[in-house]
């Protein structure tokens, strides 16, 4: 039998689960590695924010998932890989060998990018964490109005700023102030200029200040920008950039200029063929634009056929990933933005189609009722 280990809950592993439960993977026992008991559904989180689902709602219990799957679970997280040795360091103090190894592990943040971050900044990630903060969060402004600086112009900063704004008008007096600093650019940059009018006229309605400079430092209740300004912040949510994780560093595997495992087109790390990456961990060195999102979006099929087909003897085959994707948008307020290529639309149908295949999706893989 060959051992495999999925490192990580990611949702290409989530899927792979889903399937082994339906099908056993033949001639494998595997271990899921993973710190997480859930998989949180970053795609909700916003809706979590804005006050529309609560935690349970946006997660997939992965205790459950494995068991079904007759897949071992190791609630603990990585120290380090040998991928020669073929060994993965766990945080309990194990070791686990493997025949064959799949990497999903999720995005990871730097602490340290801005000065200051690591001491009073509040991370979006890992989800789990922040999750946590949003309790406390909403009792202090309950307690007095607040002062909400999110740090990040992408996608995720974007959809964070319009949700806590949402939230926090029904809080307290109401009179807590959300404000976007983006970084430099515009919000959204990177999407279509279409896109982003919509999204910076989001903004406005919900009543977030946009910041278009770049931030240099968090202090205990004031961020600095990089012209000089110091602005009143008593939560600085971080919604930046990710990195990857410090234990790739040493592992032998071939990683990417910014630490990345380094994959081709079957999935497989171009230097160990018995070593996978999907998601936001690997970086597709085949790819026209090898860090960009599309490629980690439906990675789950083509993931689990390649494991079956590398523990079975078969013939792998290459992912083509789609070269267009649905990016679907929540501005906090039971609206959202839709987009498609040079399409775009906005709307609370929009929201409403989003709802829908959120839930869904979550509903897939937590074996619950998608209509409850």
């Amino acid at each position: 039998m060959k051992r495999l280990v999925l490192l990580g809950g990611g949702h290409a592993h989530v899927h792979v689960l889903h399937a082994m439960a339906q099908s056993s993977m033949a001639g494998a026992t595997a271990l899921l590695v993973t710190p997480y008991a859930r998989q949180m559904y970053s795609g909700m989180v916003p809706g979590l924010v804005a006050g529309r689902y609560d935690a349970d709602a946006c997660s997939i219990p992965l205790e459950p998932l494995a068991h079904a799957a007759h897949v071992e679970l190791a609630l603990a997280s990585a120290v380090s890989i040998d991928a020669n040795a073929r060994s993965v360091t766990l945080s309990d103090g194990r070791v686990a060998e493997y025949d064959v190894l799949s990497i999903d592990t999720g995005p990871v943040m730097d602490r340290d990018t801005i000065d200051g971050a690591r001491t009073h900044g509040l991370f979006v990630r890992p989800i789990e964490h922040f999750v946590r903060l949003l309790d406390p969060l909403l009792t202090l402004a309950a307690q007095r109005a607040i002062d909400l600086v999110v740090i990040g112009g992408g996608a995720a900063g974007v959809e964070l700023a319009m949700a806590f704004s949402h939230r926090l008008q029904g809080v307290g007096d109401g009179a807590s102030r959300v404000a976007l600093v983006t970084g430099g650019p515009e919000p959204l940059a990177g999407y279509p200029p279409a896109v982003i009018q919509r999204g910076v006229r989001a903004l406005r309605r919900g009543g977030v200040t946009v910041l278009q400079e770049t931030c240099v430092g968090i202090e205990a209740a004031h961020v600095v920008l990089g012209n000089g300004a110091r602005v009143a912040c008593d939560a600085p949510v971080l919604a930046v950039g990710t990195s990857a994780p410090a234990w790739l560093a040493g592992s032998g595997l071939a990683l990417d200029p910014a630490g990345f495992v380094a994959t081709g087109p079957t999935l497989q790390s171009t230097s160990h063929p018995a070593v996978f990456a999907a998601g936001d961990v690997a970086t597709r060195v085949d790819a026209p634009h090898p860090r960009s999102g599309v490629y980690a979006v439906r990675a789950g099929p083509p993931l689990l056929h390649n494991l079956r087909r590398f523990v079975g003897g078969g013939d792998l085959s290459p992912h083509h990933p789609q070269r267009r994707t649905l990016n679907l948008l929540s501005t906090g307020d039971g609206s959202a933005i839709a987009s498609w290529g040079g399409w775009s639309a906005e709307g609370r149908w929009v929201w409403r189609w989003k709802d829908r295949i959120d839930r869904q999706f979550v509903a897939r893989y937590a074996g619950i009722n998608p209509a409850a």
